[in-house]
């Protein structure tokens, strides 16, 4: 690589790509490109439906520029892949986001060019899936004429402690003199320094994992929180108990969504089957949690059917995939919806964060914006919003009727076993 690498482009201007680009800005030329063109039309007055990057800095970025038209890619010399990586209906990894970045890049790729990878595959696919198709695309040859690094994102949507800036960053290449680039160009914005790995694909284990552990001790208390429910025993209160030991490790039960946790361990566990290895632990986890949504809807409808004076009207509150956050990406709460009305019940969903058209675009539901009195027979409160917190418990708790009863799925106001029942 004899020529100056300093011409960058993120593909993917979503929740990954575009803090990443904000960043880069503020060193480097920054193309944005997203096919999205809404999304690229928004940014441009600067407005972040995401809410990762506060308006003043898309305002303060004024060395970034957004397209959704591929012909201004053309000059960079640096490509930065932050496209999503979701999966099928069957659970398998679903790479037709990487697959289209990866032709679009192609057809400008040139001699010396440097291609980044963000987004979350399975050990292997960088050189597997993605290389062939720059190099038949292109005509370049790999290693020789063009090469590649990996850099995992580690974005955790409505976090704003926890920023790129902070975070480590794990860096790797195709080849040392590509490693090395990859690694300088991170250390320019990323403050905490970065970890250079020995390989792509220990970068891409890497990633996967920092995930499927989170997913099986979320498991593990999930299935407490059960057998403890059987038993009429406060799950927090035993928590609370047991996190008084210095070696515990502090999880909460709850619904496991969004674009990471609930998504990696898939394909992780693919690619371990293509080994012929069954992975059974990872598996048993992602069981568990898949299958919370189904309890809290049944928790739900007993409690409802042991209080003979309450009806079929259930309010929930909360439907992102985590709180604080307008993302809904593979959010559970949604598959409990769907239960609650399958049963009989009348459901209204409310949430301060997500978006109305987006819910209801995608699964058919209409946000409520106001909250009558005494309208419930049951409220579940499923995440830890900040607005809940403000706007109180006592006045959450004239939403039900005489004998109604708050479920709080996330312990928000330390009800014993998470229940409060007028």
């Amino acid at each position: 690589m004899k020529k100056k690498l300093n011409k960058i482009a993120i593909i993917g201007m979503g929740y990954v790509g575009l803090p990443l680009a904000i960043e880069f800005q503020k060193y480097f030329s920054v193309i944005g490109f997203d096919i999205n063109e809404n999304r690229i039309e928004r940014l441009k007055i600067n407005i972040d439906e995401t809410k990762e990057v506060p308006k003043k800095d898309l305002i303060k970025a004024k060395s970034l520029f957004y397209t959704s038209n591929k012909i201004n890619l053309s000059n960079s010399n640096i490509y930065i892949v932050c496209v999503p990586t979701p999966l099928k209906k069957s659970n398998q990894p679903d790479l037709k986001n990487l697959k289209l970045a990866c032709n679009i890049i192609s057809e400008f790729l040139k001699k010396d060019d440097l291609v980044i990878f963000e987004s979350t595959v399975y050990p292997g696919a960088t050189e597997e899936v993605c290389v062939p198709i720059l190099e038949k695309k292109s005509g370049l040859i790999f290693n020789k004429e063009f090469s590649v690094g990996y850099s995992p994102e580690r974005i955790n949507p409505g976090d704003r402690i926890h920023r790129i800036v902070n975070t480590v960053k794990i860096t790797s290449g195709s080849n040392p003199k590509a490693l090395n680039i990859v690694d300088k160009l991170y250390k320019k914005i990323v403050k905490a320094g970065t970890f250079k790995a020995s390989s792509i694909k220990a970068a891409e284990a890497a990633k996967i994992i920092e995930n499927t552990q989170r997913d099986l001790n979320i498991a593990l208390i999930n299935e407490f929180s059960v057998i403890f429910d059987k038993m009429k025993l406060d799950t927090y209160e035993i928590l609370k108990a047991a996190e008084t030991k210095w070696n515990f490790i502090s999880f909460k039960p709850g619904l496991v969504g969004g674009h990471c946790i609930g998504v990696d361990p898939y394909y992780l566990t693919y690619k371990a089957k293509n080994l012929n290895l069954d992975p059974k632990v990872i598996l048993a986890g992602r069981e568990v949690n898949d299958n919370m949504s189904a309890y809290l809807a049944k928790r739900l409808h007993q409690k409802i059917s042991a209080t003979k004076k309450l009806k079929n009207k259930i309010l929930i509150m909360g439907v992102t995939f985590k709180e604080d956050c307008p993302d809904i990406r593979n959010s559970k709460v949604f598959d409990v919806i769907r239960m609650l009305k399958k049963i009989g019940y009348k459901v209204d969903a409310q949430d301060p964060y997500a978006s109305y058209d987006e819910v209801l675009k995608i699964h058919k539901v209409k946000l409520i914006k106001k909250i009558l009195p005494n309208d419930y027979d049951a409220v579940l409160i499923s995440l830890a919003h900040s607005y809940y917190h403000k706007i109180g418990i006592k006045k959450i708790k004239t939403f039900i009727k005489k004998n109604g009863f708050i479920l709080d799925l996330k312990n928000n106001f330390n009800f014993k076993n998470q229940f409060y029942q007028k």
